[in-house]
């Protein structure tokens, strides 16, 4: 009877355990299924679909030549941290990187020089007023802004280690390209229309310069500052870049170490603080995601561990960013319960 008895025990906590066990794999699974590939795709496909008849917002037209560019280019890219590429309409066409390239410029100076050099010589919060604010300057003394508004990313270009000019010009373009996981070229004729109208960025960093907080020649830092506005990117490009955010500094194509885990670190809280404007707080509340936009039209997110997306399409909200990348990405972070801040209870 004892044995029995045993047997009858041994049995039963068998059985609990496998279905236990079947119960974690399950979640497990349904956790894992939303990023299988043929979901990503067609959610890929859906948003396109979903989108791509919007109506509302324009061209950039500050900058002249931003007004000339096919407000109908309308790409959406998501690599994943394994290097799985995937696309939806017009990812071939070229637009200017903008605003798209301080996250990166911002990541080689994090990797070159740490941290605190970040923190101490630019700042890290939201100026709480416009990117390109020279009341903020004022109010701080230089101090207390942040890589992705205007004077800090122009202080941060001017933090770039290098001789002179050139120097400073190879080692931004290289970091870029390294991102991108290809040689990223300059759009000369949005160079010109920048560089012949960027007086109010000249006296950013004059003023800058007044406080002590640049760190290279204010005009030639804002030169290379704009010069790097004008590198050309596809949707491709830009989510391998923000996919290699995604993988801990490792570009998940090339399979190149661009930068370290502990820059990334560093770099996403401050796309997160900063990224979209004077919306970034709204789109963070929306989506968990650390995102960049550029008013050329291009917008990336990173989900970290997971993937990096991009969407590029020219028409801006009034606050300057993409009004389809942002209808798209907050889309495909939902249908992939991709927001990092949705999480399963245990039981």
């Amino acid at each position: 009877m004892k044995k029995l008895f045993f047997f009858e025990n041994l049995k039963f906590l068998i059985v609990l355990l496998l279905i236990v066990n079947f119960s974690k794999i399950e979640k497990i699974q349904a956790q894992k299924k939303s990023l299988t590939q043929p979901n990503i795709q067609n959610v890929i496909d859906e948003a396109f679909t979903k989108f791509k008849d919007l109506q509302g917002g324009k061209n950039a037209d500050y900058i002249k030549e931003l007004a000339n560019v096919d407000p109908n280019i309308f790409g959406i890219a998501i690599v994943t941290t394994d290097g799985t590429v995937y696309t939806k309409g017009d990812i071939t066409s070229m637009v200017s990187i903008q605003s798209v390239s301080k996250v990166f410029t911002m990541a080689k100076v994090l990797d070159e020089q740490g941290p605190q050099v970040i923190q101490d010589k630019i700042g890290v919060d939201a100026t709480g007023m416009r990117f390109n604010s020279i009341v903020a300057i004022e109010m701080q003394k230089g101090k207390e802004i942040n890589p992705l508004v205007n004077p800090g990313a122009i202080a941060a270009v001017s933090l770039v280690k290098g001789a002179d000019s050139i120097a400073k010009w190879k080692s931004i373009v290289q970091i870029q390209s390294d991102f991108a996981g290809r040689p990223l070229s300059m759009n000369i004729p949005v160079y010109k229309s920048e560089a012949g109208d960027n007086l109010r960025n000249q006296a950013i960093a004059h003023l800058l310069q007044a406080y002590g907080r640049m760190y290279f020649d204010p005009v030639e830092s804002t030169d290379i500052y704009t010069k790097q506005c004008a590198l050309n990117v596809t949707a491709k490009d830009l989510a391998i870049m923000a996919s290699t955010l995604a993988n801990g500094g490792v570009n998940p194509i090339t399979k190149k170490k661009v930068v370290s885990q502990a820059t990334v670190m560093y770099t996403l809280p401050v796309m997160s603080i900063a990224g979209l404007y004077d919306d970034s707080g709204i789109w963070f509340y929306n989506s968990g995601l650390p995102a960049k936009s550029g008013v050329g039209g291009a917008l990336i997110a990173v989900c970290p561990g997971k993937f990096g997306i991009a969407v590029v399409s020219p028409p801006l909200d009034q606050v300057g960013n993409s009004l389809k990348g942002q209808k798209v990405i907050r889309y495909v972070v939902e249908q992939l319960k991709a927001n990092p801040y949705w999480i399963e209870p245990k039981n």
